[in-house]
């Protein structure tokens, strides 16, 4: 009884002094009656304070800060391996002979997990009647295979889904957004998970910004070199799947930070072409190539609608990661289509019909009206 008397007061008096050691946390210039409260407690008290203090309002280390291996773009002609984006179109095979195949499981099952997200402006794949130059957006479309010309600070954009319409006001009604930064809707976008089975999984640091620090985490340079190109391809990869905001809270889905959707009934996540590629972006092109090469991409040959609010939802989870991924929230620029001499000639089709159960949090229900062998990373 005693004893049990004894943990009640302690309880109480760890509550209280954690209360007052928040108080003084939000208001530290309220000096004189906060100095008053901790002058008076004794010297055990104010070293539990401080670990409160600590543990509350401390950020743990990051153990993947900085932990990109670079590795420079090169001259495309030195084929540093395969590129992305490529045309995903059902049927179409690179011209780039290669001897390393795709990961065609579902990346769950090969111990990776998703270590970052982000998004382009338009599209880096093409996929025929379904966002290609035939598609329409706000800002209008680009022409296959190049970019438009771009006016001074203007982000390279890519292609165009086919669900906008302009007499529709769910693509056309402005959204208020709070998280993400510089989204419209309307607008198209390709959105990147890519994954590692290097990476912090399962643990505060699983995401990072940039996505190279979640890629490389567990990963130094000395042992990537020990590794097959074939290792890396099984090891390391992109889901891709391409979105049309509209502002109708009847296409939202929460949790976009973990992964594709996957919803059967609205053919998401279920027709998937698959090749290796490489990382993608404006730094790249068809003269200039990403030496982050071979990786697989898994990437969904169909466009979608979704919510605004789904993708502001996710630029709020983004917020509450231990890593800064503030300069993920907002689009970034679209690499070129690549040319097929450069795409791998290893393309497959999955159906996740014909494949193992997906490893899918996404799952609702909605009514709607030449020849090389590329070698290495390093």
């Amino acid at each position: 009884t005693q004893l049990k008397a004894a943990i009640v007061v302690l309880g109480v008096s760890t509550v209280g002094l954690l209360s007052t050691t928040v108080k003084l946390a939000l208001n530290p210039d309220s000096n004189a009656r906060g100095h008053a409260v901790v002058s008076s407690a004794t010297n055990e008290e104010r070293e539990l304070a401080g670990y409160a203090l600590e543990t509350i309002f401390s950020k743990a280390t990051n153990v993947c800060a900085d932990k990109k291996i670079p590795l420079d773009n090169v001259d495309c002609v030195h084929q540093p391996g395969p590129q992305a984006g490529a045309n995903v179109t059902k049927g179409f095979k690179g011209l780039l002979e290669v001897d390393v195949t795709p990961n065609t499981k579902n990346y769950w099952q090969s111990s990776m997990c998703p270590v970052n997200v982000h998004w382009h402006l338009g599209t880096e794949h093409y996929s025929v009647g379904e966002y290609d130059e035939n598609g329409s957006g706000p800002n209008g479309n680009v022409e296959v295979p190049y970019r438009r010309k771009l006016a001074e600070g203007e982000v390279q954009d890519g292609f165009r889904c086919h669900h906008y319409d302009e007499n529709d006001e769910k693509f056309t009604r402005p959204y208020e957004w709070k998280h993400c930064k510089g989204m419209v809707v309307g607008e198209t976008y390709e959105v990147h998970w890519p994954h590692s089975a290097a990476g912090a999984c399962g643990t505060a640091n699983q995401y990072q910004t940039p996505f190279y620090d979640g890629v490389f985490c567990n990963l130094d340079l000395e042992t990537l070199q020990t590794l097959a190109p074939q290792d890396i391809a099984s090891a390391v990869g992109v889901q891709g799947q391409i979105f049309t905001i509209v502002n109708d809270d009847s296409y939202y889905y929460p949790d976009l930070i973990r992964g594709w959707v996957v919803d059967a009934e609205m053919g998401m996540g279920q027709d998937i072409a698959i090749y290796t590629g490489s990382t993608t972006g404006e730094s790249r092109s068809n003269e200039i190539c990403s030496s982050y090469s071979p990786i697989t991409w898994q990437v969904d040959r169909k466009c979608h609608m979704i919510s605004a609010s789904s993708f502001d939802k996710l630029c709020y989870d983004m917020k509450m990661q231990r890593d800064d991924m503030s300069d993920d929230l907002y689009a970034h620029g679209s690499r070129e289509l690549v040319t097929p001499e450069y795409v791998a000639n290893n393309q497959q089709s999955r159906r996740l019909s014909e494949a193992h159960e997906e490893h899918d949090h996404h799952h609702h229900g909605h009514d709607h009206d030449g020849h090389h062998h590329h070698h290495q990373w390093f």
